[in-house]
């Protein structure tokens, strides 16, 4: 890796913190005005916005990565988030739950696209360390808002029902992500030790 390349590392580091940030704490503080917790419109409008940005990040690793488990784990995010963005949408139309922006989603999709445009300028093994280290950035993120925010925030049962339900998902994922950037890790160290070793 060249020094050119870590600072864009780096980068994509902090905007990931930054989701952090913004998904974790921000939905409580961003809504005090309108009474606090979001609103079950705005709960919807939130995780379709996390499923949709996972979504698209996993299509540009799906792309751009060439180990095997890094395009493994893109392929189940895509899945996996596809199916709950489309069980989110027929709960919504079911309740007659519009979903609305709000400053939380607006947000999301500000920091997805910082991510993104830093993700487009990545390669090879670089793009896939990036990629999966943000995957596990961000699925830390969405179970620590899912249970601290939306679960508590939801008035409707089952818009509650179906946050907690989807909880084992994204702990799953969380898992899969890091055992991916375990292998991904354990890789680039044996290459760089057995460079040394001549």
């Amino acid at each position: 890796m060249n020094n050119q390349q870590i600072p864009s590392i780096k980068a994509l580091s902090a905007a990931a913190a930054a989701i952090m940030f913004v998904v974790g704490l921000h939905p409580a503080s961003a809504n005090a005005q309108a009474g606090g917790a979001p609103t079950d419109p705005q709960i919807v409008g939130i995780v379709e916005a996390a499923d949709q940005i996972d979504i698209d990040y996993a299509k540009l690793a799906e792309s751009k990565a060439k180990h095997k488990q890094v395009k493994d784990f893109a392929q189940q995010m895509i899945t996996d988030h596809s199916a709950v963005q489309k069980a989110v949408r027929e709960l919504a139309g079911k309740l007659n739950v519009t979903p609305a922006d709000s400053e939380t989603s607006n947000s999301l999709k500000t920091q997805a696209q910082q991510i993104m445009q830093k993700l487009h300028g990545l390669k090879g093994k670089e793009f896939e360390k990036a990629y999966i280290d943000n995957e596990v950035v961000y699925h830390k993120a969405v179970i620590n808002a899912t249970k601290t925010v939306l679960i508590p925030s939801a008035q409707n049962a089952e818009l509650k029902s179906a946050l907690q339900g989807a909880q084992p998902l994204f702990e799953g994922h969380l898992l899969h992500a890091e055992r991916v950037q375990s292998a991904i890790e354990g890789g680039a160290k044996q290459a760089s030790s057995g460079s040394r070793d001549y």
